[in-house]
């Protein structure tokens, strides 16, 4: 075995949250482990949308706050709610002194965007459709001239070491190319790894975005949070790609509408707030749309014409791949799995259950989201927590103490991922687990988990399938319909039910062994 010791806190992932993290980190050394390069496979650089922030005249934090319990469907955290919210301008500002070029008006002002179940225009983006990319850029290049922060890129992290309930080290492993394990003993560890997305065959986020980084942390005993409760997107752009891209919700908030091949507005039949509604409402009705034949569809044309095309240029480009002129024709879309609102259990401090281990973004779930993520949320959370985890970690290490860089070595092995098996997880996930679920899916789908894990041979594989069995055993467990969590067999919501998941992997594998028996 291979085992590094170094005073530099471990950061896993190399999104928004983990590189805005390592920059209130310094001058506290930090080791970022990075599966791709800086700025790619990162579902932050993907986001359209951009920040929700309080940012415009007449809106408040208290406004913010409370459309965001409202979308949430009865299980926010209102005191996250209410901390987040406030945080948000302080944010959007450090942002634009690092360089982030955010669109002005002619009087300088913010250009603010509205987006479903927000109450006003109070998304800021950059460039129409290009928030998460010019925002990764501008973290990228502040990280890369920041000497306390070390990048190790084509590195995977695997694993946690616990001792006595407190995390005390990671495994890291190549993440291109088959290799033994090495293990990076460390004083501090924060997961900022990102979702779980990818685990389903129809997702909008980056390949390598499957559920890993949580897997890990359950694996090791983590308690983690409204795994059942997975967001999707209502307006993936349905071209056959893999992932899906993204027609953002901008879109729909300058007024473009659904429609299907027969030329009917179906949203308006739906929900009072038609396009607009909360993105679970919008998400089924498209799934059910497509499901019954009629090919849903993003209508631009009357709103936007030919202002698609220079005011949204990644939904452009997207089309232009696919042959589809969005200034004559309407966007096919498809429901998507987008974003995880469950995730690793923290704390109002980010803390998890394991000592000496700290989460934010995707990964974790922190009751800001409820079981539906406001529109654009997600990177404000990631913004927050990110703070709020370095602010901890500097707290509880003391003085930062000096540390050399870290020279990885790898020993030799052959365990490689078995894509023929992550294919099949990801079509039983969409299959069983996806916008409308039932109890026959959702067992048939625990069934094909269990005996891919049965064959797994690599660290990567058994996290992916730990995550798998949370969702599904709570989503099987959860007998009601809330918010990202939608049962055909109990289609109403419970009141009695109106509160947070929190499970083990250990209770979620016994959930599992019970639906297994059962049938």
């Amino acid at each position: 075995m291979t085992t590094i010791e170094t005073q530099r806190v471990i950061i896993v992932g190399a999104g928004l949250g983990a590189l805005y993290a390592a920059l209130k980190l310094a001058p506290r050394p930090v080791l970022v482990i990075s599966p791709e390069t800086l700025g790619e496979g990162a579902s932050s650089a993907w986001a359209q949308g951009g920040v929700a922030a309080a940012m415009a005249k007449g809106d408040t934090p208290e406004a913010h706050a409370l459309d965001t319990k409202y979308a949430g469907a009865g299980t926010v955290d209102a005191e996250v709610a209410r901390l987040v919210t406030a945080e948000a301008r302080r944010h959007i500002l450090d942002l634009t002194d690092l360089g982030t070029p955010f669109d002005r008006d002619a009087s300088g002002g913010y250009v603010m965007s509205r987006e479903a179940a927000h109450s006003t225009a109070r998304v800021v983006r950059v460039k129409g459709d290009q928030a998460g990319r010019e925002i990764m850029q501008t973290l990228i290049a502040e990280v890369r001239q920041t000497p306390s922060v070390q990048v190790a890129e084509g590195v995977i992290a695997s694993g946690l070491e616990v001792e006595g309930g407190k995390v005390t080290g990671v495994w890291v492993e190549r993440a291109h190319e088959p290799s033994g394990r090495t293990l990076v003993r460390a004083p501090a560890v924060l997961l900022a790894g990102g979702g779980s997305g990818g685990l389903f065959a129809v997702t909008t986020n980056p390949p390598r975005i499957r559920g890993q980084v949580i897997g890990m942390a359950a694996r090791a005993g983590a308690r983690i949070a409204d795994p059942e409760f997975m967001q999707f997107h209502p307006t993936a752009i349905a071209t056959g790609e893999d992932p899906a891209p993204l027609a953002t919700e901008a879109l729909r908030g300058e007024g473009a509408i659904l429609i299907n091949n027969r030329g009917e507005r179906f949203m308006l039949a739906v929900h009072e707030l038609a396009e607009l509604a909360p993105r679970d409402i919008v998400a089924r009705a498209v799934y059910l749309e497509r499901q019954a034949g009629r090919e849903p569809a993003l209508d631009t044309r009357a709103v936007l014409g030919d202002e698609v095309l220079t005011r949204f240029p990644a939904v452009a480009e997207a089309c232009k791949r696919a042959g589809i002129d969005p200034v004559s024709q309407p966007i096919p879309v498809a429901a998507a799995a987008h974003y995880h609102m469950g995730g690793v259990d923290t704390d109002h401090e980010g803390r998890a259950s394991l000592d000496n281990l700290w989460v934010c973004g995707e990964a974790s779930s922190t009751g800001l989201h409820g079981a539906n993520r406001l529109a654009s949320n997600g990177l404000l959370e990631a913004l927050v927590y990110a703070r709020i985890c370095a602010l901890g970690i500097g707290k509880a290490l003391g003085a930062p103490a000096p540390a050399d860089l870290v020279t990885l070595s790898f020993p030799p092995g052959t365990e490689a991922i078995d894509e023929a098996a992550v294919a099949r997880l990801r079509h039983a996930m969409t299959d069983g687990v996806g916008v409308v679920r039932d109890a026959e899916g959702l067992t048939d789908t625990l069934h094909v988990i269990a005996g891919i894990e049965a064959e797994a041979t690599s660290e990567s594989m058994r996290n992916m399938t730990a995550t798998a069995t949370l969702i599904a055993a709570a989503a099987l467990r959860r007998r009601e319909s809330r918010g990202g969590h939608y049962r055909s067999d109990y289609p109403q919501a419970d009141p009695a039910q109106a509160e947070r998941t929190h499970m083990t992997l250990a209770e979620a594998l016994e959930i599992r062994t019970r639906a297994l028996e059962e049938t």
